[in-house]
């Protein structure tokens, strides 16, 4: 059991799939940075200088001066702000994704054929071969 557990994890695909949920784990954090640190700031500053991480609304009906302190006080709140820098990871992170995996959908499209079989000895000959190379046969132009 342990060999073929040994070969199951050594199979290409596997690593594979390792080292993508790692990449994926690593490229997480340097978008949420992205957006954190470098996207949001300067769209905050741009509608009134607003940290989107402190938008919220409190359940309770009460006023705070910050998200932290309505945490602190065990207020019920809606952190919309957060939300709101979550779905730009989302987006952004997406966005990667869909672009990685267009452009590896597009390399592994296969190409046209080159060549045909030959009906008579079945030898691999161009496209447009009108004889067979190996039998002599008259296969006819493409």
């Amino acid at each position: 059991m342990l060999k073929e557990f040994k070969e199951f994890a050594l199979r290409g695909n596997v690593l594979e799939l390792a080292i993508a949920v790692i990449m994926g784990a690593a490229f997480g954090g340097v978008i949420t940075s992205l957006v954190n640190d470098i996207i949001m700031p300067p769209i905050g500053q741009a509608v009134g200088r607003v940290d989107f991480k402190d938008l919220f609304i409190t359940l309770s009906g009460q006023s705070f001066p910050s998200l932290a302190a309505a945490k602190a006080a065990g207020a019920p709140v809606i952190a919309y702000g957060q939300f709101l820098n979550t779905v730009l990871n989302f987006l952004i992170v997406a966005w990667v994704m869909f672009l990685i995996v267009n452009e590896l959908m597009q390399k592994r499209a296969p190409d046209a054929p080159s060549t045909k079989d030959c009906p008579y000895c079945l030898s691999k000959i161009p496209l447009q071969a009108s004889r067979c190379a190996y039998c002599t046969a008259d296969v006819g132009a493409a």
